[in-house]
């Protein structure tokens, strides 16, 4: 059973498609999943018990539909086209599209699509890449700690610029080793607690 595919997937082969052709069955199908998007939109940020009563009343009868017409939209059209191939990657991961949505009717707290995960791995694999370009081992070090405490500041609604600048001030102020927890991203007030310290402070979690 193919797993591996997910709404994201199928929508960016027929926005192509009707970019390129304005095929009337890529619009139908990106109206169906922007559909499911919306809903997912108006449920966001809600308990999982809501989301649940949410998509099953409105998000069920929208993923039910588009197979069967899929199916025989496919038998109407020539072979070789690009429609034809896009249907058939669709038609190819359709039972992984409904199991995944099977399991979204049944846990209001996973995801639609692989999005939220995508977005958590990104600047992972892009500091990965960075790394390959550090020079030396300790420099790729010292930038997997920096790295480190970027993330862990950003996870703790902690200002890192803030956060790294007011240390590298408290070393030559001779605070002692004893009382590190003070500069750690857990002992820090949230960002609206951070005072302005020129450039730096205007810096938010966000900009990193």
């Amino acid at each position: 059973m193919a797993t591996g595919c997910c709404w994201t997937h199928v929508r960016r082969r027929f926005v192509n498609r009707f970019k390129n052709v304005h095929s009337p069955t890529a619009e139908k199908m990106l109206r169906q999943i922007a559909l499911l998007y919306q809903i997912e939109k108006a449920v966001r940020g809600n308990g999982a018990a809501i989301r649940l009563v949410v998509r099953r009343e409105h998000a069920a009868p929208v993923v039910a539909a588009p197979g069967p017409c899929l199916e025989a939209q496919l038998s109407r059209i020539p072979q070789k086209s690009q429609l034809a191939e896009d249907i058939r990657y669709t038609l190819a991961h359709w039972p992984g599209l409904i199991v995944r949505q099977s399991l979204v009717l049944d846990d209001g707290i996973l995801e639609l699509d692989t999005n939220p995960v995508e977005n958590q791995i990104r600047p992972i694999a892009l500091t990965r890449k960075n790394a390959l370009f550090a020079g030396k081992e300790v420099g790729a070090e010292n930038g997997a700690m920096l790295a480190s405490l970027a993330a862990t500041c950003k996870m703790s609604g902690v200002n890192p610029v803030g956060c790294i600048a007011d240390t590298l001030r408290a070393i030559p102020d001779g605070h002692p080793k004893s009382r590190i927890e003070k500069f750690m991203p857990g002992g820090r007030t949230l960002l609206s607690g951070l005072t302005a310290q020129g450039p730096a402070a205007t810096l938010t979690d966000e900009s990193v």
